[in-house]
């Protein structure tokens, strides 16, 4: 009986992570026989997904509060993957919201969305719609 071989990589969303950050995660599964990295990166999408919908939420409805959630949540994730430009819009965003920031949060916000939905489209999910 051959061995399973690990699923296939998504080679744009690898390229945008990271170097380092994605050589620490095939550390622990070095063979690929646990298909462990495509897992991490298959719920960090998943997550991504569903947090865009929440931030899209909170933003229609001004919850200050719920951007800083999920910008936090955002925030260790991506980092722990290698999105280190996606942890850093979201530091900015929860840094603006923690710290009350009178001006509108739109640029930080913008920013932060936009690359969301840039590694969704890395990863297959055109658009980033959240459903």
């Amino acid at each position: 009986m051959n061995p399973p071989r690990p699923a296939p990589e998504p080679s744009a969303l690898l390229d945008a992570l990271d170097a380092d950050s994605v050589r620490r995660l095939r550390e622990l599964d070095p063979d690929g026989r646990h298909g462990l990295l495509q897992r991490v990166l298959d719920t960090f999408v998943a997550s991504l997904r569903q947090e865009l919908g929440q931030v899209e939420r909170a933003r229609v409805d001004a919850d200050r509060a719920a951007l800083r959630g999920v910008a936090h949540k955002l925030k260790s994730s991506s980092r722990s993957v290698g999105a280190l430009e996606l942890a850093q819009h979201c530091e900015e965003v929860e840094r603006w919201v923690r710290d009350g920031d009178p001006r509108p949060i739109d640029p930080p916000l913008d920013a932060m969305v936009a690359q969301m939905r840039h590694l969704l489209a890395l990863a297959g999910h055109v658009g980033g719609d959240p459903s």
